[in-house]
């Protein structure tokens, strides 16, 4: 049995995480828990993803890629069948839609089909304004800092 974790606490103090908290909720309402096809997600290095989906049985025009803002999308339609009069069917071709969402700034860059795998390649794409930078901190540090000392100005009125 599954309980479902309040992020109640996290929204009021954090700003901008919206999506992130929707999206937390919604895969821990259960969803999909469908496991056809079996997949791989592949880190290959710091920016670079694979994933790679077992599509045996499938061609390429049976297959549907579609990204789409922060999710992608993977459909197989089997077309009918070529006639064959099976005694056993243990090669599973139903058809499927496997959905992946993806992280800001995550980028599909392309796919391809090889001995029923079909791998999908995605880059990471941070934009120069978010990448971390360095600040220098003004002045010249061989003079010491000025310190101005406040001062009052106050006229003396003698009485006569």
């Amino acid at each position: 049995m599954r309980t479902a974790f309040d992020f109640a606490p996290f929204r009021r103090s954090s700003v901008g995480f919206d999506r992130l908290f929707d999206m937390l909720e919604n895969s821990a309402t259960g969803g999909n828990t469908e496991n056809y096809p079996p997949f791989d997600l592949i880190q290959a290095d710091e920016n670079n993803y694979r994933i790679e989906i077992a599509v045996a049985g499938f061609k390429r025009n049976e297959i549907d890629i579609t990204a789409h803002e922060n999710s992608l999308i993977i459909r197989g339609e089997k077309s009918e069948e070529n006639g064959n009069n099976y005694v056993h069917r243990g090669i599973a071709t139903r058809s499927f839609e496997r959905r992946f969402a993806l992280a800001d700034h995550i980028k599909v860059t392309g796919a391809d089909m090889a001995d029923g795998m079909l791998s999908i390649q995605l880059v990471r794409e941070i934009p120069e304004a978010m990448k971390p930078r360095k600040i220098d901190i003004g002045g010249d540090p061989s003079r010491p800092a000025k310190v101005e000392q406040p001062t009052i100005d106050a006229k003396v009125h003698e009485t006569a």
